[in-house]
């Protein structure tokens, strides 16, 4: 979601946790990444990510939570020169937004996120990319610590860790583009999808390019399918993000796609192009219906790739 929600899940934002399901602690000396039935050692890859074939490299386990900030590769390798990183939006403790399709069946949006990146990924890396994902489960990215959490939940220290360690990720990854795939939510009656750059960073035009590429590509392939959902634009991000401390709403842009804000303790930004989607909105129950559908997921992620290609031509 846009505003709190598109940055992060915390304590205080109950109306957007009621009944998360979380993962528990992470193991605070873990340094493997499980693969099947293997389990890779520190900047060790496995040939056959979950039997896909895929070759998946953890990027620092030492930092980031089991399973997240892992790059992969087809098994021939990359063949292109481009590392494409892809954020889904929330994880683990923190759900995110929710809602009720047409058929009255509730929607999370962090596994809407996940399953769609990961069906992106492996359209990319066929493609010949490098592809970094932020995680691969429901988990958070960030290796949470004691202060991070609040009975439970998301503190607001740890809503904004968990963001700051997707761009460090981004970094780290040398990623030459960053995507990040969130859902949307509101009132019954707003609908429609929304892609946000940040307008003030040095590589601005390059984020607005891709920012317009994934609003079309993505509603493109969703609405060939009858589905009407109604072009909300390509924005700034100006006003658009913050966590609930004061020093995130003085902020004002959403941390993902953002400058450094030393003030706030923010001094790892992403250093390349980006631009966030929430291509649909589970408060609404037709587009809930979508996000829900594997056919639906796999739409918004087709429109990505299309996106990312249409951006490195």
């Amino acid at each position: 979601m846009i505003g709190t929600g598109a940055v992060a899940v915390v304590a205080v934002s109950g109306a957007c946790i009621a009944g998360a399901g979380g993962t528990g602690p992470e193991d605070p000396v873990a340094a493997s990444v499980t693969s099947g039935a293997r389990s890779v050692g520190i900047g060790a890859t496995t040939e056959d990510w979950r039997g896909t074939g895929l070759s998946a490299t953890a990027i620092d386990p030492r930092k980031f939570a089991t399973g997240s900030c892992m790059a992969f590769t087809s098994p021939r390798g990359a063949s292109r020169s481009e590392t494409v990183f892809i954020d889904a939006g929330h994880g683990g403790i923190d759900p995110g937004g929710t809602g009720t399709t047409s058929g009255g069946a509730k929607v999370g949006e962090s596994q809407v996120n996940l399953s769609v990146v990961l069906d992106a990924m492996r359209v990319l890396t066929s493609d010949g990319y490098r592809v970094v994902l932020s995680r691969t489960g429901q988990t958070t990215v960030v290796r949470l610590g004691p202060d991070d959490t609040d009975n439970g939940l998301l503190s607001v220290k740890g809503a904004e860790d968990d963001i700051a360690a997707r761009d460090e990720c981004a970094n780290l990854a040398h990623a030459d583009l960053l995507a990040g795939i969130y859902m949307n939510a509101g009132s019954a009656d707003e609908a429609g999808s929304v892609t946000t750059y940040d307008a003030v960073r040095p590589f601005a035009k390059g984020s607005q390019r891709f920012a317009s590429l994934l609003q079309s590509d993505v509603l493109g392939k969703v609405n060939a399918t009858g589905a009407g959902v109604p072009d909300g634009g390509v924005l700034d991000d100006t006003s658009m993000g913050s966590t609930l401390s004061s020093s995130g709403h003085t902020y004002g842009h959403l941390m993902l796609l953002g400058p450094a804000y030393p003030p706030g303790g923010f001094t790892t930004p992403s250093k390349m192009p980006g631009a966030l989607i929430e291509p649909l909105f589970l408060s609404d129950p037709s587009e809930a219906s979508i996000a829900d559908s594997s056919r639906g997921q796999h739409l918004v992620a087709a429109g990505l790739a299309e996106a990312v290609e249409g951006y490195f031509k």
